[in-house]
């Protein structure tokens, strides 16, 4: 056998053994490799922790397929990938991609069908080299797991922004959506929330999309403390079995006894998110004849409480001139009523400045009649999340509103050191008892005077969580706004902070996640637009073609000269 057949050999067999070592080490470690630069498909270990709750097949069905809009295709891409991900770590989970439109003659019926379930599409508008055409979009996919069915939002609703900005939002937020839809569907629900009522609070119908999106995660039910009177021991005990008490804009003033029942709920490890409206005000009350009402105080008897707990929440009103828009009747043309959009100053519209995850790439968030909130050193940690733009005041009370002020000029002077006034904080610590060296309304044999560490979250508006009603008397989604057509992030604000306080912080940590997109300048690209294609398409073919002819070339030299050299020696 010659030399060089011996090699081959020696070099084949060396070949197929380093191949086995190397499947039998991958079968055994696993391990994937992520070369971006912000570890965009890296995924969290709460995603993973997630990932190994599903025990049985899980399908996602995405609706983006066929013939997409350049954004859209991006989206759908990272998408994908992100689905590989989540696959790779657990094979039962398992996708594809769906083009709802791709028969023509059934596309009506799928889409009908759609949008019974939710999933409402998109029209957007498609600029290629300054031609303009219409599509529409599907950004939406279902996860379906043991009989259990979720919807998940492949695109964030950015106010104001455009379709390349919204994609780019949704993307940063894709590993929250998919992660928390699977979360959804495959955990078994455990902590429990308490919606208080008997002090006047928000009806059920005005809340109603806020309960929705909580009993995806949780137990929730009412809890009404009108049994205090009766029996306040019992009353306590029943509280103590949830986790979380959610008190929504009460209107009528809470008696001791049922303050000390929040309070010792509080002393005992329960967690507190308390929407409050501490003046009397809002915007139905504003559409009568003289387009005016009377903001006044509202006492609910729990300033000592709260001031007890290292914050208090003025009877005052935030006027700020990033209010949300308003319009208003100016007129009349002929027999139409011609109208004005105006800033409404008392409903700030906030951007989140913190770094918290609870706030954390959230868009604006609005607020209807919000009262300042000041903090008070007590040993509590205590983190601004919400607060007034630099341009706002605090305004007293008993003042009358009216929709006149509109029109009234202000100038930066008029905001001069007033800015910035918190409107929502997180309190964390060992929170003292309101009824601490105090006659106890009631006896109670287990009466904590110092509390275990906890947490509470106070909104200086009581109407944050409130969804608008449609002509129908219908909820509307949470955050949108009938009167401008405007969808605020309210509704995954107040998610978060539910979250937070039961401990869900992975969640609200994965949608925190930065990732960061380099993007083509559209202008550049159109400008440039031959060029741009050579670069991309041509050139690639040119440098293989030059590549062919150079290989060729050399090819032919060096066998040509050994054919010589055999007939040379022959």
């Amino acid at each position: 056998m010659k030399a060089s057949t011996q090699q081959n050999i020696k070099t084949l067999g060396i070949t197929v053994f380093v191949l086995i070592v190397l499947n039998v080490l991958g079968s055994l470690f696993f391990h994937r490799f992520d070369l971006t630069k912000d570890k965009r498909y890296t995924l969290s270990e709460t995603s993973l922790q997630i990932i190994k709750q599903v025990k049985n097949p899980l399908s996602i069905k995405i609706y983006m397929q066929g013939d997409l809009p350049a954004d859209f295709k991006r989206l759908q891409v990272e998408t994908k990938q992100l689905l590989e991900e989540f696959q790779a770590y657990n094979s039962n989970i398992v996708f594809e991609f769906v083009n709802p439109m791709e028969n023509e003659d059934e596309s009506m019926d799928v889409v009908k069908s759609l949008y019974q379930k939710g999933l409402t599409p998109i029209n957007i508008t498609v600029d290629d080299k300054g031609k303009q055409s219409q599509a529409m979009v599907f950004p939406w996919a279902i996860a379906v797991y043991n009989n259990k069915e979720v919807n998940i939002p492949l695109l964030k609703n950015i106010m104001g922004a455009s379709t390349t900005q919204k994609v780019i939002g949704s993307i940063q937020h894709l590993e929250y959506s998919i992660a928390d839809a699977i979360n959804k569907i495959s955990k078994d629900r455990q902590k429990k929330v308490a919606i208080i009522k008997g002090n006047g609070e928000l009806n059920e119908v005005h809340i109603a999309k806020l309960l929705m999106q909580i009993r995806e995660s949780y137990y929730i039910g009412p809890f009404t403390l009108d049994s205090v009177a009766k029996n306040p021991t019992g009353t306590l005990e029943a509280l103590k079995k949830y986790d979380l008490a959610i008190i929504s804009k009460p209107t009528e003033a809470f008696s001791d006894e049922e303050k000390q029942v929040l309070d010792q709920f509080i002393m005992n490890g329960g967690k507190t998110l308390w929407l409050i409206d501490q003046v009397a005000a809002d915007m139905d009350s504003l559409y009568n004849q003289s387009g005016a009402t009377l903001a006044y105080p509202r006492d609910l008897n729990l300033n000592d409480m709260f001031f007890k707990y290292g914050f208090r929440i003025n009877p005052d009103l935030v006027k700020d001139e990033r209010g949300s828009k308003l319009k208003l009747a100016t007129g009349e043309q002929g027999s139409a009523t011609q109208y004005q959009e105006f800033i409404w100053k008392f409903a700030p519209v906030v951007v989140p400045a913190s770094s918290n995850p609870i706030v954390k790439n959230l868009g604006e968030i609005k607020f209807d009649f919000a009262n300042p909130i000041d903090t008070l050193k007590n040993g509590i940690k205590k983190t601004v999340l919400l607060q007034s733009s630099q341009y706002s005041k605090v305004v007293g009370t008993p003042t009358e509103i009216s929709l006149n002020s509109v029109t009234e000029k202000t100038s930066p002077q008029d905001y001069l050191n007033k800015g910035n006034i918190p409107l929502s904080v997180l309190l964390e610590g060992n929170f003292p008892s309101a009824f601490e060296n105090r006659v106890l309304p009631f006896k109670e044999n287990s009466f904590l005077a110092k509390g275990k560490p906890n947490k509470m979250i106070v909104i200086s508006d009581g109407d944050l969580a409130r969804n608008q009603l449609d002509k129908n008397m219908m909820p509307v989604e949470l955050g949108y706004d009938q009167r401008t057509g405007n969808l605020y992030d309210n509704k995954d604000f107040m998610m978060n902070c539910i979250n937070y306080l039961l401990d869900d912080t992975g969640l609200i940590n994965i949608r925190s996640k930065d990732v960061n997109l380099p993007l083509l300048d559209k202008n550049k690209v159109y400008d440039n637009y031959n060029l741009t294609q050579f670069i991309t398409i041509g050139l690639p073919i040119l440098i293989l073609l030059v590549f062919g002819l150079i290989f060729t070339y050399l090819r032919k030299r060096k066998y040509g000269k050994q054919m010589l050299i055999k007939k040379l020696r022959n």
